[in-house]
Formats: C-alpha cells, structure tokens, sequence
C-alpha cells in the first residue's frame, strides 16, 4: 500500500487523501443523520404536542356530580411520541459515532484550540439541539395527563443525556497525537512504516508478532494504518521489536511512557525521549543514524 504525499516520511502527520475521503463521507452522513433527528423533533412537536385536532374529548363527573368534558392527549398519539423520541436518539446517536470516527480519520490540531474542541465535542452539543426543546414542551404541555407527562418527559431526558454521554469524545484523536506515533516509529525503525491487519485497533513495527497471526498482513505509513482503522501505535514496542531482530534502545520504557501519556491525553508534548542506542548490538550509527536524526528534526520542526 503507497501512501499520499499527505503521508509522506518527514514531517508532522498528515491525513492521507484516503483518510479525507473516508471523513468527509462519515461526516455528510453524520450531519444527514443529525438532520433527520431534528426533523423528526419538529415533527414531533408541531405533529403531536402543538397539534390541538388530535385531542380527545374526555368526559368526566367532579366531586359534586357535575359532568365536564376537556381535551385529552390520545393514547395513540403518546406512543408515537415515546417511539419518535427513541428514533431521534438513535439518528443523534449514530450520526455522533460517525463523526467521532471521522476525527479519527483526519483529527484536528490541538493548536487551534476553538476548533479542536468544537470539531471533537459537536456531537455533545447536537443531542441538546435535538432534544431540550421537545423535552420542555412536553413539561409545559396541558393537554397530557399527569402519567403521560411524566413517562414521555422521563424518556426524553434519559434518551437526551444518552445521546450527549455518548457524543462526548473524552480522549480525542489529534494531528499531535499521531505526529507522537510517527516519531516513535522513525525513531525506532528509521523510516515510517508499520504493519497492521483487519480486526485490530493498532498498528505494529513488525509484521511477524502474535497479534497479526492468522491475518493478512498490510505495510505502509502510519497515515496509511489510520485510513485503515488503526488509530494508534501498539505500545508492544519491546518485544516486537524483538520479534523482527530490530535494536531495542536502552531507554525504550521511557520512550513507551511519553507516548502512552500523549495517547491517553495526559500530555501533549509531542515530542519524545531521543533512543539511547550505547552499547546495543546493530544499533544505527553513523549515516544511518545522520539520516535518522534528519527525519525526526523534519518531523519535529513541522
């Protein structure tokens, strides 16, 4: 697999042109999604809670044996506002898991900081837009019994906050991030290139480690393993190295820690611990370790 001049060697990550493909379309579908589930709350409220020529008449005898009739909200016209409460979640909701993967395909950066947290947390927001308005209209609504009232606005709010629990991206993926995987493989491997294959979460330095067994193993850049999937570089990283009779520098649990807390959010220095190679057998010297040096400046000073 060949990667886009977008997933070149040197310098910062950058979303390969597969990977903006891919986003582009979860995201159109995702604001497709978001659509329809704000269309059917509309539709809802200007359907059932503010339509007043579905009301019921509804006879009844007070205290003092005096017959009275109102307007009563039909059995019918409750069911269908639970079940198009249930169908708007579950538009919002799959609509956010899309989204979510498409940041994952091609992330924004953490330097632009307003539209890092707009582009990663929108899918909390939409749920809000989806749902407040129907969930207050049902509260205030006087045409609903006691029961009713309570039941629907209970399922709206358990729905809403579902929805909003769900959209939150907590640990979002970011040009940062994955410029800290790339480091990490240039530095161990001299050039970017992993391995990876369908089922995983991950991507490997080598092609011949237990967790690619059984697989049809694909190669390429760390941009290429994002378009396929993988989000993240393993942090197996000593014993596959291993694996492949690659050098294992001295200091590579400090290596493993600095991109580990950049993965998990914890960081966002980017840039990690230099590979301590003295005295490790077949270790890059010389040119080869002049050209690995070249790389990672490329990469860092991007």
């Amino acid at each position: 697999m060949t990667s886009s001049d977008k997933g070149a060697d040197t310098g910062a990550w950058k979303a390969s042109a597969e990977s903006e493909a891919k986003a582009k379309k979860n995201r159109l579908l995702a604001f497709l999604l978001w659509g329809l589930g704000i269309a059917v709350e509309i539709g809802a409220i200007f359907g059932l809670l503010l339509n007043k020529s579905i009301l019921e008449e509804k006879a009844t005898v007070d205290a003092k044996g005096v017959l009275t009739t109102d307007n009563a909200f039909p059995t019918w016209a409750f069911a269908l506002l639970i079940g198009l409460l249930v169908l708007d979640a579950i538009l919002v909701i799959i609509g956010s898991m899309l989204w979510k993967k498409a940041n994952e395909l091609d992330p924004a950066s953490e330097q632009q900081k307003v539209k890092f947290f707009i582009q990663n947390q929108l899918g909390a927001f939409i749920p809000i837009i989806a749902f407040l308005p129907i969930i207050i209209l049902i509260f205030l609504n006087k045409d609903m019994g006691k029961t009713q009232k309570g039941i629907a606005g209970a399922v709206g709010i358990v729905v809403a906050l579902a929805a909003v629990a769900l959209g939150i991206d907590f640990n979002p993926a970011s040009v940062e991030k994955y410029t800290a995987d790339k480091q990490a493989v240039i530095q161990l491997l001299g050039e970017d290139k992993v391995y990876y294959a369908g089922g995983g979460e991950v991507y490997h330095v080598c092609g011949d480690v237990s967790d690619l067994a059984d697989s049809t193993v694909e190669s390429g850049t760390t941009a290429d393993a994002v378009a396929a999937g993988k989000a993240r570089l393993t942090l197996k990283l000593g014993s596959e190295l291993e694996a492949c009779d690659r050098p294992v520098p001295n200091n590579l649990d400090e290596i493993v820690a600095a991109i580990r807390a950049v993965q998990q959010g914890e960081s966002t220095e980017q840039v990690l611990p230099s590979p301590d190679w003295s005295g490790v057998e077949n270790a890059p010297s010389g040119g080869a370790l002049d050209s690995l040096e070249d790389a990672l400046e490329d990469v860092n000073a991007s």
